[in-house]
């Protein structure tokens, strides 16, 4: 394997069971991650978007093991996830932290900022006594908080600062690593733009490496060197940056591309919009073959009989449609 990838991912599925009746019988599955493969390189930042409920923080959780795969492989620095028991995989959880979405929810309200920066570094026995304060101390510097509020609990404290505290949580073990799970969804639009900042300010001090789940398109085209596009549990896109929003060739990404409003009301009034027509099948029983065909303006009879693999249309450049030559359209 190239040794500057960090992290692989091949052919993953995450399946959660559909229980009913007395006895909670198992009735179906929810396929919220149906064999999707890509790799992140040291020190990149990949963006994984797409619509709500299409995958993408389940992806993240099952790199992490919160979520266990039913198929597929993880490989982090050479090394396969999947198959590792909890306590083979607790020394490489030290090196992948995740951000989580909600900075209201996803601190203890009943831990001071001291006790929550602090704890990861306690159980992993890293630091102690006054060793432990100067580091706490030291992470909070590092994402622009005052060692003042040490002793403050989460509700005396902004959705930002509150944010804050989170990553300096996922940095008190030294991560190579970082699952952020859309980190600024929940907060002001003010705000935003200061923690996407910080994240990249960390990413060059700190040498790390982003996993950047989204849906805001504007701020993953800042932030990420290369995006992947998910549609009900599948990639169907996979490019940089800069060539998926200069040519997207999927005709979903051309749809979420197209209802990205231009602050220009001239260009806006002149270009042409995908309208997709109809909802999004149920991922407990996704269509047969390619899982975007029953809302596609261009599926063919082939969408339906054969999965479209996701294959480099040009360098660099990964779709997965029937319709898409080699070269691009």
């Amino acid at each position: 394997m190239d040794q500057n990838i960090l992290l692989h991912v091949e052919d993953l599925k995450v399946y959660f069971p559909i229980r009913r009746g007395v006895f909670r019988s198992i009735v179906g599955h929810v396929h919220a991650v149906d064999g999707i493969s890509f790799a992140i390189h040291r020190g990149e930042t990949l963006g994984l978007v797409g619509e709500s409920g299409c995958g993408k923080t389940t992806t993240g959780r099952a790199i992490l093991k919160f979520n266990q795969p039913i198929g597929g492989k993880i490989y982090f620095d050479d090394q396969e996830l999947v198959s590792l028991n909890e306590n083979r995989f607790r020394p490489l959880r030290r090196r992948i932290q995740m951000i989580f979405q909600d900075p209201y929810a996803s601190l203890n309200p009943r831990m001071t900022v001291r006790d929550t920066v602090g704890e990861p570094l306690s159980i992993y026995r890293l630091s102690r006594g006054a060793d432990l304060e100067r580091s706490i101390q030291k992470y909070l510097g590092l994402v622009g908080l005052s060692p003042q509020f040490i002793d403050r609990y989460p509700h005396e404290f902004s959705g930002g600062q509150r944010q804050r505290i989170g990553i300096a949580r996922a940095l008190a073990l030294n991560p190579d690593l970082i699952v952020c799970d859309e980190p600024i969804s929940a907060l002001d639009v003010s705000i935003q733009a200061q923690i996407v900042n910080l994240l990249e300010e960390l990413q060059k001090e700190l040498n790390l490496t982003y996993l950047f789940i989204a849906h805001d398109l504007s701020m993953v085209r800042h932030i990420s060197d290369r995006v992947a596009v998910m549609y009900l549990g599948t990639i169907v896109e996979l490019a940089s940056s800069q060539d998926l929003y200069a040519q997207p060739l999927h005709p979903y990404t051309q749809a979420l591309m197209s209802a990205v409003p231009i602050p220009n009301p001239k260009v806006e009034r002149r270009r042409n919009r995908t309208i997709l027509t109809g909802d999004v099948p149920s991922a407990s029983n996704p269509p047969s073959g390619c899982h975007f065909r029953t809302r596609c303006p261009l599926a063919v009879e082939i969408c339906a009989l054969e999965r479209p693999n996701l294959v480099e249309v040009t360098p660099g450049h990964l779709a997965a449609c029937h319709k898409i030559p080699k070269g691009g359209i």
